[in-house]
């Protein structure tokens, strides 16, 4: 048989968008696999439409309230953990499309080695569908800069190698449960964003691999509410930076860290906007972040 997979979809007010991912799954050659949908505290009645819509075919857990992304997915995988014992969990943002043979195809290459801990595939941009969003990103921990590689560029088979990668993306990440038993689940500490390149460090330090698999392919919208454009992703990014160097650097490569971020992306930055009297807001979610990342690492660092 076909190892079994569970594939977790966090649903925020996004019912459109959750709707047209589980169409496109419905379409999947895979045979072997289980939907869990992680309503995560939306204002309406997305859990109820989803439910009557698609009937027998996912199972809906309806959350009291937002608990981020991180802990969203972790109670989606801690229900199929529990109840269904899969082989694989698949995180998928719900704002995707897939082809019919990529859990497929990200399968047969999982299961093709054992080192294997977490798989990503090759991502498109949904509004441009040949036009590459990743293949596997690369990260330089001495400054906190990462590298998407093949982003923007159109796909013409330059990326057709199976590559192991630093990170993969977590709107679409395919990890096995023996992976998960060793490193654990998602930190639910990161709330939102930089949550799955945690993970997949903390899996790299295990021993597994890290990989991209160009034959399994899906369409990523990656759009949000234009309320939240400029604030939630600028805050949590910058927050997160700080836990993320602090579990992950090594002391000079944090200092390093430090040094960078508070002269070049904090004070110039500040500089140049009370001189231009522009992007005020920016700079004051830049602050904001600053002070609750230094103040995460400061309550984990005193945590038993």
């Amino acid at each position: 048989m076909s190892p079994k997979v569970s594939i977790i979809i966090l649903n925020w007010n996004g019912l459109e968008d959750t709707v047209e991912c589980l169409d496109s799954l419905e379409k999947i050659t895979y045979p072997n696999y289980d939907i869990i949908v992680v309503d995560n505290g939306s204002k309406g009645n997305d859990a109820e439409i989803l439910r009557e819509k698609f009937k027998d075919y996912i199972h809906i857990i309806e959350n009291d309230k937002n608990y981020g992304f991180a802990e969203g997915c972790n109670i989606g995988m801690r229900y199929a953990l529990k109840d269904s014992a899969p082989d694989y969990i698949l995180l998928l943002n719900n704002d995707t499309t897939v082809a019919p043979d990529f859990l497929a195809e990200m399968v047969k290459i999982a299961e093709s080695d054992p080192l294997i801990g977490i798989a990503g595939p090759k991502i498109y941009f949904y509004h441009e569908p040949n036009k590459l969003q990743s293949v596997g990103i690369q990260i330089d921990l001495s400054n906190w800069q990462s590298f998407s590689v093949g982003l923007n560029k159109i796909d013409v088979g330059q990326f057709d190698n199976i590559t192991e990668v630093d990170w993969v993306y977590g709107c679409a990440l395919l990890i096995k449960r023996t992976t998960i038993k060793d490193i654990g689940l998602l930190d639910p500490a990161y709330f939102a964003y930089v949550e799955e390149v945690d993970w997949c460090v903390r899996c790299k330090k295990s021993g597994y691999k890290v990989v991209f698999i160009p034959k399994a392919k899906i369409w990523h919208k990656g759009h949000l509410d234009p309320d939240e454009t400029y604030s939630l992703p600028l805050y949590y990014m910058t927050r997160n930076r700080f836990l993320f160097m602090w579990k992950h650097a090594r002391k000079s490569q944090f200092i390093s860290f430090l040094v960078r971020f508070l002269s070049k992306e904090l004070l110039l930055p500040t500089i140049v906007a009370l001189r231009r009297r522009e992007n005020l807001k920016r700079m004051r979610i830049y602050y904001r972040a600053t002070y609750d990342g230094i103040r995460l690492i400061i309550r984990r660092n005193k945590s038993p």
